[in-house]
């Protein structure tokens, strides 16, 4: 295995450079030792630690292409006529098996793998070396982090990679690659789509040893806890049809009411004017913050909101590539403050001049814009209590259970609204209405295709004003080979390569 993650890392860095998708920025920090070489001491290991959390900064990552690019080839918004060319291709769903976005995101996530196998393989060595008690504490924890981030990678991939999870036919479906280790020569073949969930199961269940409560810090937690290792795993058992479970797991994060709390729109964050909701995306700091990507005014990754916005350009008007579809508009309700948190009603500096709610849901983190200038650039939260509020509806309503799904989808939108924010849902509704809740909640960031995917939906694209004629009439059928995301073509045909192609690879 250890040519085929040496082939990755070169796919890597020959994706940085001739398609700049990722940036100078998303490199390793200066004091983070290269996983080339050795973990010997401590300190060390700490700094293979560091550079695992930096490989999440890639734009190629959760601050770009991961959380963009599932929403923005589903029916969540509309390219503009003026639109640079930027993601156009996935829109329209002429996306091939060498794209080169899809390619970038496929390597930087098997990157954040290799890492992880590398500290993962030099660590027994590490702590036979070690006498000190302290450091060996440490060191538990720093395992539990590592298997988190490998099995967070682990589930991205087989998210976009893999056909939706169906517990009959799971075994004879096609996963992902499986490297456990660092140094190996094992063929490069893909485990059942069983395999490859188990796998990511098998990480959460030892990071969970692994991991303490009482070492768990709450909210707007930069590092993989305890709390991130159950959220995940409730995201992951909803994925597997694994109701129970999912209810089981979301419960022991929303049960944590000392370490998180929904960020009401409704109640004004202290000193700064804005409600706790506006402080969440204009700060990136919130009490439902489960895990966000820590960013600094110098070392962060790529803008989440420039596809949204390019207010750069001119720094006095918006150019959207991309505008919301008038039918995710047309969800929120009159009393519903996620909306103005959201979007803004403007006139674009096209030529056209179209006028048209934007997204500024990704405008900025104020510090950021304030010392440096940087707009457009958010800390990415991809852990929210708000999610687990969602994720726990779905599975209680999967088994029956509609009245606890009623409460936990009416504690969420009190949240949100200014006024009321109750719902019901029953037998007949269930599914309409947590699918419009987690478009209203989840909007761009990163969850559409995979619930239409596993949901088996279609859909449909009626054109908007100044939408590019090619894409605006698309009509998507359930299951389209295209929610599966194929296979990058250098993988099919590196040397040695025994990974079967999917359907969508062309």
């Amino acid at each position: 295995m250890k040519n085929y993650l040496n082939h990755i890392y070169r796919v890597l860095a020959a994706v940085a450079l001739l398609t700049g998708v990722c940036s100078c920025l998303d490199k390793e920090p200066a004091d983070a030792i290269r996983t080339e070489a050795s973990m010997t001491t401590y300190s060390e290991a700490e700094q293979v630690l560091v550079g695992i959390y930096a490989d999440w900064k890639s734009s190629a990552l959760y601050s770009g292409l991961l959380t963009l690019l599932p929403d923005i080839q589903s029916d969540l918004v509309y390219a503009v006529n003026g639109n640079t060319n930027t993601y156009v291709d996935i829109w329209q769903w002429n996306i091939l098996s060498t794209n080169r976005y899809v390619e970038a995101v496929y390597a930087a996530l098997y990157g954040v793998i290799g890492d992880c196998n590398f500290f993962l393989s030099k660590l027994p060595a590490l702590r036979e070396s070690i006498s000190d008690d302290r450091l060996l504490a440490i060191l538990v924890d720093f395992e539990g982090e590592v298997r988190v981030s490998r099995a967070l990678a682990y589930s991205e991939l087989i998210k976009l990679f893999c056909k939706a999870y169906d517990p009959v036919t799971a075994q004879n479906e096609l996963g992902v690659v499986l490297v456990d280790k660092y140094d190996g020569s094992e063929p490069a073949v893909r485990a059942s789509l069983k395999d490859s969930y188990q796998f990511v199961l098998d990480d959460l269940a030892k990071a969970e040893e692994l991991l303490l409560e009482e070492d768990d810090p709450g909210y707007n937690s930069v590092y993989f806890t305890l709390s991130v290792a159950q959220s995940l795993h409730a995201r992951v058992a909803l994925y597997m049809q694994d109701w129970d479970a999912a209810v089981k797991y979301s419960t022991l994060v929303l049960d944590k009411k000392a370490k998180f709390e929904l960020s009401n729109a409704r109640t004004i964050y202290d000193g700064a004017g804005v409600s706790y909701f506006d402080y969440l995306w204009q700060y990136d700091s919130g009490f439902e913050v489960i895990w966000k990507v820590g960013f600094t005014a110098t070392s962060y990754g790529g803008t989440l909101g420039s596809p949204f916005l390019h207010l750069t350009t001119d720094y006095a008007h918006y150019y959207p590539d991309f505008v919301p579809a008038a039918s995710v508009l047309g969800l929120y309700d009159s009393s519903d403050l996620r909306y103005d948190s959201y979007f803004l009603d403007v006139t674009t500096g096209h030529a056209h001049g179209l006028t048209w709610p934007v997204l500024v849901k990704y405008f900025g983190n104020r510090n950021f814009i304030n010392s440096a200038y940087l707009y457009e650039l958010q800390m990415p939260k991809p852990f929210r209590l708000a999610e687990q509020f969602l994720i726990r509806a779905e599975a209680n309503c999967r088994l029956g259970n509609y009245s606890k799904a009623s409460t936990d989808l009416g504690t969420l939108r009190k949240s949100r609204f200014a006024v009321g924010g109750g719902i019901s849902v029953n037998e007949g509704n269930w599914l309409e209405t947590i699918s419009e809740e987690r478009v209203r909640e989840l909007y761009m960031e990163g969850f559409r295709l995979q619930d239409l995917k596993r949901w088996h939906k279609g859909f449909s694209r009626t054109p908007q004003s100044e939408s590019l004629s090619e894409g605006s009439s698309l009509k998507v059928n359930a299951d389209d080979p295209l929610f599966v995301w194929p296979i990058p073509k250098h993988e099919l045909e590196s040397p040695g390569s025994q990974i079967q192609p999917n359907e969508s690879n062309r």
